[in-house]
């Protein structure tokens, strides 16, 4: 017996520790979490091919066995194999028994996609963070832009004047 199947074979948890799903696809595939693509496609190829429901059709104790921990396999796949799907299970977002989860997952995978793109962004300078303070400090109206920079269609944010109050009563 190979080492792969057996480790997905205990309950949910894969024998990981931690949370209900935290390391159960791993374990499952047989594979670490740092795997590639190319070794989590290997290995669910692998073990799809020896618990293949129609591999085991012959022995019918074995089928319903087979049939179970093939579609674990499978599940596990889709999720590992999906970047997005991926990335929230290893943060401990992705429930697979949620059915109704679709539109948080969807929100959860842009917000991962714009946290790539805030990675790339060049951050402020220490001297644009001073002046933004310096601007937040001394009450500016916010016209010269962020970090005492003018806007690019010089577009001027209007003051609004303080309600009037009454000097004495009537």
């Amino acid at each position: 017996m190979d080492t792969g199947a057996g480790a997905g074979s205990g309950n949910a948890s894969g024998g990981g520790g931690g949370g209900a799903f935290a390391c159960c696809y791993y374990a499952l595939l047989g594979i670490r979490k740092n795997a590639s693509a190319t070794d989590i496609r290997t290995a669910y190829r692998r073990l799809a091919m020896k618990w293949h429901p129609d591999r085991w059709a012959s022995d019918p104790g074995a089928a319903g066995e087979a049939k179970r921990r093939f579609q674990r396999i499978q599940e596990a796949y889709s999720v590992l194999s999906d970047k997005g799907k991926k990335a929230m299970y290893d943060a401990g977002l992705f429930d697979p028994l949620d059915d109704d989860d679709q539109d948080f997952s969807d929100f959860m995978q842009e917000m991962l996609g714009m946290m790539d793109n805030v990675k790339n962004e060049k951050p402020d300078t220490l001297e644009d963070l001073q002046k933004m303070l310096e601007d937040i400090v001394n009450g500016d109206d916010g016209s010269r832009g962020v970090g005492g920079r003018v806007p690019p269609d010089g577009a001027r944010r209007a003051r609004v004047a303080p309600y009037p109050q009454h000097q004495g009563r009537r």
